[in-house]
């Protein structure tokens, strides 16, 4: 896929997402499934759409071409399951990597003071992370990797997760019929994806004026 085309399907994902419930039907729920199960269970695909995605379904169940609550349930089981894989994944093959006393990345003290952020702000950390895109996709990981423990890190993901898919999934049904909204969807979705960037750009100016 171009660029372009991948810019496109950005764009556009409220057409591309109606199409496909037109040509497959119940086949949507899997593939929403499958895609926020990746965008937040796999460190390599943070590319993937996760809030707008989930606005536009919202926008759509409103009119009754999707089943919001099924939706719902659909949605926060990838979010919740993803997280789980992707801190499982972390923790198992993270300190295969993390083994060298002198690395400057992979160092083992990295370790230890993951463990020890984790332990002391995990909690926090994972429900934040879930409203900033791509940062969701590695905190899991990471928290797998500093060796959390994961009992806590399911109670927050389990919060996290709800709150995340309710906002933007709830959203989506009761906004997405204004007017407006209606007739600029494709404006709004940008407008989702710039606003849940604005953290992750505010954090990074303040490292660098720390630095």
């Amino acid at each position: 896929m171009s660029i372009q085309n991948f810019l496109s399907y950005f764009m556009h994902i409220d057409k591309y997402l109606i199409s496909f419930i037109s040509a497959y039907g119940t086949w949507i729920y899997p593939l929403l499934f499958i895609i926020i199960f990746c965008e937040t269970g796999l460190v390599v695909t943070p590319f993937l759409p996760g809030d707008s995605l989930i606005f536009v379904a919202g926008t759509i169940a409103a009119n009754q071409l999707l089943y919001l609550w099924l939706l719902f349930i659909v949605l926060a089981a990838a979010a919740i399951l993803g997280d789980s894989a992707n801190y499982w994944i972390g923790n198992k093959l993270g300190s295969k990597i993390f083994r060298s006393d002198t690395s400057r990345f992979f160092n083992k003290n990295n370790l230890i003071k993951a463990h020890n952020f984790y332990e002391k702000y995990g909690g926090k950390t994972i429900i934040y992370a879930r409203f900033i895109p791509i940062i969701r996709t590695f905190v899991p990981f990471v928290a797998g990797i500093g060796k959390m423990t994961y009992f806590k890190f399911f109670a927050y993901n389990i919060i996290g997760g709800i709150l995340w898919v309710s906002i933007f999934l709830f959203g989506g049904y009761y906004f997405g019929q204004i007017s407006f909204v209606k007739n600029n969807l494709t404006f709004v979705v940008i407008a989702i994806i710039i606003v849940s960037m604005i953290p992750a750009v505010v954090e990074y100016i303040r490292e660098r004026r720390k630095k």
